[in-house]
């Protein structure tokens, strides 16, 4: 059995062990929220989740090629939180069960978040574990079950490093009636999430500060997308994030030792990455405006002699080009550049939500936003339409059309193709 297989099977029997031994009383069940549950001795636990079936047509603008057509399951989530006795500390346990990532294209590892958490004063608490970063753009705050659309942007897939292991913190304060800051802190291994081999490079360190001049979001509608509570006054939360990551091993901070270097002496020596983004989140009764803008760069060291191969060979060839040159090398294995997220979008009282949203990447000359079989496509246009089937997020079902400009692309296969492409979604959303 697999390592985080095993690590799911022991975290669920020692929860149920748990339950178990303080006799607990279902306290609430709400649909779509979960189970909460409370025992004798003053604890509390709650367990939710949700599944997102899903198919997927993509065609081409180019005649020669035939559309592809692939279904299945998006997402396969389950949650176990809670605290004990002592309320100020407190715990998370996540997993997804169906293989897929969080952003489209990547594959997941079962264990998603695993956090233990203690809130030194009622402004501040402190986490460590594994949770997804504060430095990573606000789409990654909302859960995926909340999402106006059926996949997240591009900003989020080109950029964002989902998911890291480290310590974490966050403050809340009130800063006169109605205004709240909430800056956030992240100090972690860099290498994205849990490492089971050898950490490679430095750490990484940043931070967010979010302002609400509105006040507070109800029932933690600062971290769900669509608005179906329909708040009853404006709610806005404006953030900017940052974080440098000393000596990176992948592309953008996720994939630990994929992409390694050394120098004259056979020491590792990787390139420096930074992130900076700005965005802000919009609702009132039943519209929401959502925009995000990220851009990144790099150090490259100029000692760098060597990579090293798949095989776990090492190689001198920088070429680019023809022509020798290590910086523009090792630039194009990173996701450099900018990205720009708008959307919005309305839910009606009968339950029917209607959004679009518009996506622009911006590469830089040398990165691998250039690549010509996942990226190499500078604009994204998407309309959707979702019904929910319940006044939560309990139930949707939803579709998408996108439309991606295309500048020199591959096909799924990494065959050249002429034109643009276009892609239909459709997915729907039960949680328990």
């Amino acid at each position: 059995m697999k390592t985080h297989q095993k690590l799911f099977f022991f975290i669920t029997m020692l929860c149920t062990m748990l339950v178990q031994g303080q006799e607990p009383t279902l306290n609430k069940y709400k649909f779509g929220e979960g189970f909460k549950f409370t025992g004798k001795s003053g604890y509390k636990m709650e367990l939710s989740g949700f599944v997102q079936p899903y198919t997927e047509v993509k065609s081409y603008t180019d005649e020669n090629e035939s559309s592809e057509t692939r279904f299945r399951m998006r997402r396969a989530r389950l949650r176990i939180s809670g605290s004990s006795a002592d309320s100020r500390w407190s715990y998370r346990f996540s997993f997804d069960l169906s293989g897929s990532g969080e952003v489209e294209g990547d594959n997941s590892s079962a264990l998603m978040d695993a956090l233990i958490s203690y809130k030194i004063v009622p402004e501040i608490t402190l986490s460590f574990g594994q949770r997804s970063t504060y430095t990573d753009n606000r789409e990654l705050f909302l859960a995926s079950n909340t999402l106006m659309l059926i996949e997240r942007s591009r900003v989020t897939s080109s950029f964002a490093a989902i998911r890291e292991f480290g310590l974490f913190a966050q403050g809340n304060f009130r800063i006169s009636n109605q205004s709240y800051l909430r800056p956030y802190f992240m100090l972690t291994n860099g290498d994205g999430i849990n490492a089971f081999g050898n950490d490679h490079g430095g750490l990484k360190v940043g931070g967010r500060l979010d302002y609400l001049p509105f006040g507070l979001f109800y029932t933690m509608g600062q971290f769900r997308q669509a608005d179906v509570v329909r708040e009853l006054v404006p709610r806005l939360v404006m953030g900017v994030a940052y974080s440098k990551n000393n000596g990176m091993s992948s592309r953008r901070g996720r994939e630990s030792g994929s992409i390694l270097y050394l120098d004259a002496n056979d020491d590792e020596l990787l390139p420096d990455y930074e992130k900076f983004g700005i965005d802000f989140l919009f609702k009132y009764s039943g519209f929401t405006a959502f925009g995000e803008y990220v851009t990144t760069s790099a150090v490259v060291p100029k000692n760098i002699t060597q990579r090293l191969r798949n095989d776990g060979t090492a190689s001198t060839n920088f070429d680019v080009n023809g022509t020798k040159n290590v910086d523009a090398y090792v630039k194009g294995k990173m996701m450099l550049g900018s990205g720009f997220n708008f959307q919005m979008g309305y839910l009606f009282k009968n339950g029917i939500s209607i959004d679009a949203r518009y996506t622009q990447l911006d590469a830089s000359e040398n990165s691998f936003l250039n690549n010509a079989t996942f990226y190499n496509r500078p604009e994204y246009i998407t309309g959707g339409i979702s019904k929910y089937l319940d006044k939560s997020h309990a139930a949707k079902l939803q579709m998408s059309l996108t439309h991606v400009k295309g500048e020199g692309i591959n096909n799924g296969s990494g065959n050249p193709i002429e034109g643009n492409e276009w892609i239909g979604r459709m997915m729907l959303t039960y949680a328990f």
